[in-house]
């Protein structure tokens, strides 16, 4: 059994959360699809958390942005969260998101943070069309925050959803479990009002925040699959 999180974006409240119901699960083989930085205040302890545990780790678009020191090209909200954790970041936890790749294989799993087109930045749409010319049985991406499962011609595909900002109008925490054949999805609560009140603290307004207790997007967006094509 293989827990799959993705998309944490400095969340380490949800994180904890998560990781605690997988450790009730009996789960301790855990792989994270990238997006550990992002959005939130408490990168290095979430950096922290997954080297700790000894958790596979992919780069997704977050990371990479603060790797490079780039900017999103989508969202200045995303830079001024990403300026604030380039502050605080520690040497050793920016040097470990730069070690990270986008895409690998994990045993029978295929994973990538965004697409098999673009690794780190696609918001794929699963469907055996999209499949049918890339090798492999099994499939698990992130970076949409919608979670989701596909099974076409003897292909199965994975969306875990978004452990730090889910965005499909269900704020509990998501993530999801992989048994060798079969995917499953999973919902658990957190505290949210914990996160919120440490971005308050970390001088944020609630503009950046207040989407947790909905699920959704920075601004109030709620994302589906139909709506990422």
């Amino acid at each position: 059994m293989i827990g799959i999180i993705s998309d944490i974006h400095g969340n380490h409240v949800a994180l904890e959360a998560v990781l605690a119901r997988l450790d009730a699960m009996g789960i301790s083989e855990i792989i994270c699809l990238g997006d550990v930085g992002g959005y939130y205040c408490e990168i290095n302890e979430c950096c922290e958390t997954l080297q700790n545990r000894k958790i596979w780790t992919l780069m997704g678009n977050h990371d990479w942005y603060l790797a490079k020191n780039e900017s999103c090209p989508r969202s200045n909200s995303v830079n001024v969260c990403l300026d604030y954790q380039r502050g605080i970041i520690s040497d050793a936890n920016l040097q470990w998101l730069s070690s990270l790749k986008p895409q690998a294989l994990y045993g029978k799993l295929s994973i990538v943070h965004g697409g098999w087109l673009d690794p780190l930045d696609e918001y794929m749409i699963p469907g055996t069309e999209y499949f049918s010319g890339i090798d492999g049985h099994f499939f698990a991406s992130g970076h949409t925050h919608v979670p989701c499962i596909w099974t076409g011609d003897s292909k199965s595909y994975c969306n875990p959803g978004s452990v730090g900002q889910p965005r499909d109008g269900d704020p509990k925490a998501s993530f999801a479990v992989f048994d060798g054949n079969m995917f499953t999805l999973h919902r658990t609560d957190y505290d949210i009002a914990r996160i919120q009140d440490k971005m308050k603290n970390a001088g944020f307004t609630p503009y950046f925040y207040e989407n947790l207790a909905t699920g959704s997007r920075i601004g109030g967006k709620i994302d589906s699959l139909k709506g990422l094509s």
